[in-house]
């Protein structure tokens, strides 16, 4: 079997696209009516710009949640459900959406999500329950599970040529990369001029802007006869993603394996998805074609991009407590000082494809997932000794590193038919989210487990009672919290250090692990791979 697919010979014929001059592309023959393909470089910018909306949007939040717990007073189960909403929603519908997208249209379901996300974060300003907010967030996963999997296959489309959609999913892999790192900064600065809701409506103004420049720039593109849509499969990747995601979550936040409820929904999860993936097998028309994870190039990149987000999410939930918590920063300054990992990402993704033209592409994604893992591994090699410094070596490396994978874009948009940009784009972004959540799961697990190893039960809090006992070997934000209101340096320092020494061997294993998926994901790729023999 071959490394990548052979075009789907049966297209339509679409009115004919208006020619961008003697030497340049065509546009591709799955989109509908008249494009000149020579604006697909302002497309790019267009999509690249809501795709930063999206990402940003991912991250603010966690800056605003103490204001809007102080506001709202949710209980802690409430609060868990503001953040984790949005997530879970978007990560189940991914397939669902990317398949109707398919069908009915891909720029239709791009500016539907727009409407969608601006309309939710203008009625943040009649939220004053806890509830309402998370009936916000639900929207929000919504519109954003219409507009991530349509920017990838919308650039799948409109960039025919193998070398320049390249260049293409690489500015899309730095502007992802950014958004993550700047939704604490903009968020830090919002909170210090305005209140919480501002982290809500700083989206409206970007969709507005997105969606009108889409009506000029995007053209429309959808699968042509791609067979009857499938609600039950819908209903069991929904149902699928979303309980197995809340039940790694719920082992996180409880830290431990033993909690029931968590293991039904798992059961639950695992099941619906083993169901749909049969489904699918012994379908005309599947809502996914799973038989893509047959070529290996595909695989490969699918493999790559969830160890990236694994290791980004993880890291960012680290050093970001660290900055604030250990070294002092305000939400804004530790927004700055996380800078140089989208600093490194966004330089390396636009590299990685001409490192690729040089040493292959198997070469690059391995030196990718090792330079990111050798970051993580910086912490651990710093370990109680760690300063601002080596927190920025640890932070370029991992950026650097989860740039480079830019290529596992490509690799799973080329590496299977262009009438399949939608099932790719909904795969890629599904393990960038299941990568997000295992990362924080397990890494974060085990770093609140080192943390309450180091910390034991220090003898200031057995005069403060349980619950502040209790609250220091929580976490560093309740140390942090108790010592402050008593008045206990001490109490902060002890707690400092317990978290640094716990994120240190986190970082060393979380490294070794990702060293360990180089090699995995190095034999994966067919040897010889080169950006150019990626389909057309």
């Amino acid at each position: 079997m071959s490394d990548t697919a052979a075009p789907t010979p049966s297209t339509p014929t679409p009115a004919a696209p208006a020619p961008s001059g003697p030497s340049g592309p065509q546009a591709d023959p799955h989109i509908l009516g008249s494009y000149d393909p020579s604006r697909r470089w302002l497309g790019l910018a267009t999509l690249t710009f809501s795709l930063l909306a999206i990402t940003t949007d991912m991250t603010i939040l966690n800056v605003a949640i103490p204001q809007m717990a102080a506001n709202l007073q949710p209980t802690a189960s409430q609060q868990l459900w503001i953040i984790d909403a949005y997530s879970l929603v978007m990560a189940g519908l991914l397939i669902s959406m990317s398949s109707i997208a398919d069908r009915w249209g891909r720029k239709r379901m791009l500016m539907l999500g727009y409407v969608l996300i601006a309309l939710a974060s203008v009625l943040v300003l009649f939220a004053h329950s806890p509830g309402f907010v998370i009936a916000l967030r639900v929207l929000l996963g919504v519109g954003a599970a219409m507009v991530m999997p349509s920017t990838l296959s919308l650039l799948r489309v409109t960039f025919t040529d193998t070398r320049e959609r390249a260049t293409a999913l690489a500015v899309w892999a730095a502007v992802a990369g950014i958004g993550a790192a700047v939704g604490p900064l903009l968020g830090g600065f919002l909170l210090e001029t305005f209140d919480w809701r501002a982290a809500f409506l700083v989206s409206v103004p970007m969709m507005a802007i997105a969606f009108v420049s889409a009506i000029f720039t995007i053209p429309e593109s959808r699968v042509p006869e791609p067979g009857p849509w499938d609600p039950f499969g819908a209903l069991l990747t929904l149902l699928g993603m979303t309980t197995s995601m809340w039940a790694i979550k719920q082992f996180s936040e409880e830290g431990s394996l033993t909690y029931l409820p968590a293991w039904i929904a798992f059961g639950i999860g695992v099941t619906a998805i083993v169901v749909f993936v049969r489904r699918c097998l012994n379908s005309d028309a599947p809502l996914l074609d799973v038989t893509m994870f047959r070529h290996r190039i595909f695989s490969a990149g699918v493999l790559a991009a969830l160890i990236a987000s694994f290791s980004m999410s993880a890291g960012l939930l680290l050093l970001a407590q660290w900055l604030q918590l250990v070294n002092g920063a305000s939400a804004f300054e530790s927004g700055l000082q996380l800078m140089p990992l989208a600093l490194a990402a966004a330089v390396t993704s636009l590299l990685a494809p001409v490192l690729s033209e040089r040493i292959g592409m198997r070469a690059t994604i391995f030196l990718a997932l090792f330079i990111a893992g050798a970051g993580m591994m910086v912490l651990g090699v710093r370990g109680e000794n760690l300063e601002l410094t080596s927190v920025f070596i640890s932070l370029a490396l991992i950026g650097a590193g989860i740039g480079a994978l830019a290529l596992a874009s490509s690799m799973i948009m080329g590496g299977v038919p262009r009438s399949k940009a939608g099932n790719a784009a909904a795969m890629e972004d599904t393990a960038y989210e299941f990568g997000a959540v295992l990362g924080i799961a397990i890494l974060g697990s085990l770093a609140s487990f080192l943390y309450r190893r180091e910390i034991g039960i220090p003898p200031e809090t057995l005069a403060m009672g349980a619950d502040a006992t209790d609250a220091v070997r929580d976490s560093l934000g309740g140390a942090v919290a108790v010592a402050e209101a008593a008045h206990l340096p001490d109490l902060t320092a002890r707690a400092g250090d317990a978290f640094t020494s716990g994120m240190g061997l986190t970082g060393l294993i979380g490294g070794l692990a990702l060293l360990a998926f180089a090699f995995v994901v190095f034999f994966l790729t067919p040897k010889g791979t080169m950006l150019g023999d990626l389909e057309h």
